[in-house]
Order: structure tokens, then C-alpha cells, then sequence
């Protein structure tokens, strides 16, 4: 039987071990846009000076909710083998942007980057890196040319902040077009160009990418963080499931078996397309949770048909969706498909409650205290199915809550 009461962290770590906690976890994703635009602060002041760092935006935005928390940025910065300098210098500043330059002088030359930083919105890269993969190779290299140091100072801190309001995770990215995306001044195109053009440069950089996101991963199993989670935003979306299985999947198999040899629980995070990305996680590795499991047409997953085919072997998070669901003016809309994202995927644990990715900057406060109130309200295990029933029947009938 779970545990009268849980902290936030035993419960979010009960779910996502795959087991049955007091009640339903409430997590849903407001890793940026939320916390910034709760600060009141013009959003450059948390993304260009830290004032205050998202991490502590987060965690107020965790404390103001009353939410359980699921924070992945960690909190510990590394050094790289290459003496790397990165000059910045102010282009332009207006009451809406500001527009900065950066030159990183490498060994073998400088690399360019110019970012828009909004008032009210994260940052935009309008120039990046890589403009010419081979002529830019010998530079880029660099910046995946191993780590010499790392800085947990942070560490005492956030644990001080955050205590047990939730999941404390770090973040390792796996190579892939999700991750070169990021740094190709032509964005997809560039990398579908390099990958296919200047194939070798391009899997040689996959696999030093790839090495040194693995000495990372040493680090931060040794800093003792309750979890890591595997970040590949839109990686089945940005590439096809073939060159998935060739650039990103074996770095999941090779991390996620060295994390449950340390007894380490592995998320494994990919916005849009995930249905190829869940089975393979299944059958390949030892991944311990999906997230955000999108819904059509933003992904390609629905709770009810994910949690019937691996909810046995699999722990769900998700997956209201971020703009039909949670940018309601209504609140009983985000009541009702949380009852309903409950029904289809609390049963017998293994299952947080949340949202697909990333909530939009104008997500009513209302709405993510409406999930909260579903949770308490229906979602303490045992799961009663049929009062969760009754109460979706009504809510439809009296026409609250509907789409």
C-alpha cells in the first residue's frame, strides 16, 4: 500500500520508478516561459544576466503552485579541454530586444553567433555556429573537445531552494539533428546537408559530442542527483526514425544501462513524434520514463493507447496539450482532461500527470491549479475509476469542460 502522505519527491519518484505513490503527481511543464513571466522581470534578465537564474525562477514558480517539481537543469557547469573565449558585445537595445554578439575564439579560429533576447519571450539565435561544416570543422571541435573541470557550487544551494518540493534531475543530450539543429546556421537544412554531404565530418562529430556528454554523465552520477534525464527535443520530428536509430539511440542504450548499473532512474525527454521513440526505449534500453508523450498533431501519442501497449514496463508523463488544453480561458477545460488523462493512464501507477511540452508564456495561473485540484480531488490510489467516471459524465453533460 503507498504511504499516507508523501513528499513531492518521494511521489515523483515512486511514479517515475514505475510504482503506485499516495496520489497522482502534478508536474506540468513550465521549465521557461511560465517563471519568467512570473518574476515580472523583462525575460533577458533571467536568460542574459541570471537576475534570477531560471533554476530559482522554477523553483519560486514550484513554491507558488504547489506543485511537485520536476527540475532538470542541475546546476553544475563544466570546463572544456579548449581554452575557448566567448567576447559579447551589445549590437543593439530597445524597450523589446536587445541583440547580442558573440565571437568564441577557438585554436583554429573564431566562430560567430548574434541572439535576440525578447522582453517576453526566451531567446532566438539569428545567426549560429556552424555556417560551412567542413571549413568550420577545425573550430567546432572544440567545443566538444572533452571536460577539464566542473562547478557544483550551485549544488547546496538549489538543494536548499528546493528541498523536497521534487524531482532533482540533471540533463545529458544525445547526438542527432535535435542537438546539431542548435548550432547550424541553416538550421535543419544545414544539418540533413552535412549529414549527407559531409558524412564523415558529421559522425565524427556525433562521436565526440557523444564522448563528452558521456564524461558528464560520470560527473553528475557522482554529484547524486535523484535522476537524469536523457534531453532530445523533436528528435523523431527533425529526423527520421532510420537516422534516429543510427545517431541517438545507441547513446540512450549505452547512458541509460550505465545508470541503472548505479541504481540512477533515466527519463527520456523528445517533443512531437515519440511513438517510434517509446518502443524502442521499451525493447533497447533502460530508459524509466517518457515524457511529454504529445497528442495529435503537435506528436503522435495518446495516453490511453501508450499505457495499454508499455504502461507495464514504462513510466508515463503527460500530456494536456499546451495550447487547446492549457491556453483555456476556462478552467473546468483543464479540470476535465486531467480527470480524464488520470482515467486513461493513473491506473495502477507508473503515471505523472502532465502537460506536452513546454506551456506557453499566457497559461492562466487558474489552469495549473485546476490540474492540482484534479489530482487531489480524484487521483489518490487506489484510483476510484468509477467516481472519476461519474464525474466526467457529468461534466460533459452539463457541458463544462469541453473542447
Amino acid at each position: 500500500m503507498p504511504k499516507e502522505e508523501m513528499t513531492s519527491k518521494e511521489r515523483m519518484k515512486t511514479a517515475l520508478s514505475g510504482g503506485i505513490p499516495d496520489r497522482v503527481p502534478v508536474a506540468p511543464d513550465i521549465s521557461n516561459m511560465v517563471p519568467c513571466r512570473l518574476t515580472g522581470r523583462p525575460f533577458w534578465d533571467i536568460y542574459l544576466y541570471g537576475n534570477p537564474t531560471l533554476t530559482m525562477a522554477y523553483i519560486n514558480a514550484v513554491k507558488y503552485f504547489g506543485m511537485d517539481g520536476w527540475l532538470v537543469d542541475g546546476g553544475v557547469g563544466f570546463t572544456l579541454n579548449s581554452p575557448i573565449e566567448v567576447e559579447s558585445r551589445i549590437l543593439s537595445r530597445s524597450a523589446e530586444a536587445i541583440y547580442q554578439k558573440n565571437i568564441w575564439h577557438t585554436p583554429d579560429g573564431d566562430l560567430s553567433e548574434t541572439v535576440y533576447y525578447s522582453a517576453g519571450n526566451p531567446p532566438t539565435w539569428t545567426e549560429k555556429l556552424v555556417k560551412d561544416l567542413s571549413k568550420d570543422y577545425a573550430k567546432i571541435r572544440h567545443l566538444f573537445s572533452g571536460i577539464k573541470s566542473y562547478d557544483a557550487s550551485m549544488m547546496p544551494v538549489i538543494e536548499r531552494e528546493y528541498g523536497d518540493r521534487g524531482l532533482n534531475s540533471a540533463m545529458i543530450v544525445p547526438p542527432g539533428f535535435q542537438t546539431f539543429v542548435h548550432y547550424f546556421n541553416d538550421n535543419l537544412e544545414g544539418c540533413v546537408y552535412a549529414y549527407y554531404d559531409d558524412r564523415d565530418l558529421f559522425l565524427e562529430l556525433s562521436d565526440m559530442h557523444a564522448r563528452q556528454e558521456m564524461q558528464k554523465l560520470d560527473i553528475l552520477l557522482d554529484c547524486g542527483y535523484d535522476a537524469i534525464l536523457i534531453g532530445a527535443s523533436g528528435s523523431v520530428t527533425l529526423q527520421s526514425p532510420e537516422i534516429w536509430d543510427e545517431l541517438t539511440l545507441p547513446f540512450i542504450k549505452e547512458s541509460t544501462a550505465i545508470c541503472r548499473q548505479a541504481g540512477v532512474l533515466t527519463g527520456m525527454h523528445s517533443c512531437g513524434k515519440e511513438q517510434h521513440l517509446v518502443r524502442q526505449c521499451v525493447e533497447q534500453t533502460d530508459v524509466g520514463y517518457v515524457n511529454p508523450l504529445e497528442l495529435p498533431p503537435m506528436g503522435d501519442c495518446t495516453l490511453a493507447d501508450i499505457k495499454r501497449q508499455y504502461g507495464e514496463r514504462i513510466a508515463l508523463m503527460g500530456n494536456l496539450h499546451t495550447t487547446n488544453v492549457m491556453l483555456s480561458p476556462d478552467p473546468n477545460v483543464v479540470y476535465r482532461e486531467s480527470l480524464q488523462a488520470i482515467r486513461d493512464a493513473g491506473p495502477g501507477g507508473g503515471f505523472v500527470l502532465s502537460t506536452g511540452d513546454q506551456c506557453g508564456r499566457d497559461t492562466p495561473d487558474e489552469n495549473i491549479f485546476a490540474m492540482l485540484r484534479a489530482s487531489r480531488e480524484f487521483g489518490r490510489y487506489p484510483l476510484d475509476l468509477e467516481r472519476i467516471n461519474e464525474k466526467l459524465q457529468e461534466l460533459s453533460g452539463n457541458g463544462a469542460g469541453t473542447l
